[in-house]
């Protein structure tokens, strides 16, 4: 028996899927054979629609975004490019390193 390849299920079809949970169309095992997922999938997808419902009512449905720190993100571009010269010069002295990008 050969595993089948993972999957990755669009937005739009977890929400067809959880709606149709949440809406009882059939039993879980039904909902199960008609979308081809497993039950455990169909229900932790019907838990995270019923929590993010309290967010889709709060504040007039408006997703408020968490501020960027404009600093934070520069240091660590900083840090990383910091980080590349001195990796760089390291192997261009090992031999390893034949050519500049």
């Amino acid at each position: 028996m050969s595993k089948r390849p993972r999957r990755n299920h669009a937005p739009a079809f977890k929400a067809k899927v959880a709606r149709a949970a949440v809406r009882s169309e059939g039993t879980l095992a039904e909902l199960s054979k008609r979308f081809d997922v497993h039950p455990g999938q169909i229900t932790a997808w019907e838990d995270q629609l019923l929590a993010g419902a309290t967010e889709i009512f709060a504040e007039g449905g408006r997703r408020v975004e968490p501020p960027v720190d404009v600093k934070t993100l520069q240091a660590k571009i900083g840090e990383l490019a910091l980080e590349n010269d001195f990796l760089e010069h390291a192997l261009g002295k090992a031999g390893l390193l034949s050519a500049k990008r």
